[in-house]
């Protein structure tokens, strides 16, 4: 979806993103009435994002996170993968933790809620224009949390999602192509870092911190 639009070449140029058409338009007349911001182009899913990046090379990736075909994080891996500098800020109506960690691999500069008042999302806007991080205080307060524990290796998260199903020990190994003994240490493991009791605690913490997802 192009929008393109006569702007000065000062102007911050942004891309913004949005499967939500009535958000998105909000967004983009609100930040268009704004000096110094000009949206150049706008997205409803991420392989849209990643098209239009490539034609607009804007300034400023603003998305959101879930999205149909494509989410938002993988959008901007995809794109730093062509372009290293590419400058991203995330927008999501939850802060779960397993996203905002998703998204700081991903090399986002910014993450917001969408509630965010105008002043927060100017003010990240510019401050990722100069190269600067923005992370919301109430995402930055989980994101500290969950650092001070060990965080999880990527095997460790596909073994939860395993288990988020509702898979015996027998059946993630056979999911995963491991003995049942190594599903065993891996749960022993997760169970301690995310200091459950048992393997339901550990779903429940690990659904709540979006580590994992119901299918």
């Amino acid at each position: 979806m192009n929008t393109d639009q006569i702007h000065n070449p000062t102007s911050i140029r942004i891309l913004l993103v949005d499967d939500h058409t009535v958000l998105r338009q909000g967004l983009r007349d609100l930040l268009g009435r704004q000096d110094g911001l000009t949206i150049v182009a706008e997205a409803n899913n991420g392989q849209e994002a990643v098209e239009l990046f490539r034609k607009h090379r804007p300034d400023i990736l603003l998305t959101d996170i879930e999205m149909p075909l494509m989410d938002g994080i993988t959008a901007l891996a995809a794109i730093r993968t062509e372009y290293p500098d590419a400058r991203g800020i995330l927008l999501t109506m939850h802060a779960r933790e397993g996203d905002i960690l998703r998204g700081m691999r991903a090399g986002a500069m910014g993450y917001l809620l969408k509630d965010a008042p105008l002043d927060t999302l100017l003010a990240a806007i510019h401050a990722v224009a100069i190269g600067q991080h923005w992370v919301a205080p109430e995402i930055g307060a989980k994101l500290a949390v969950r650092m001070v524990g060990a965080e999880l290796t990527p095997r460790e998260i596909e073994v939860l999602q395993q288990l988020a199903q509702g898979k015996s020990n027998q059946d993630i190994a056979t999911a995963l192509t491991m003995s049942e003994g190594t599903v065993k240490y891996h749960i022993n493991h997760l169970l301690q870092k995310l200091g459950a009791a048992d393997r339901t605690q550990a779903v429940l913490t690990a659904l709540k911190r979006g580590f994992a997802y119901l299918a």
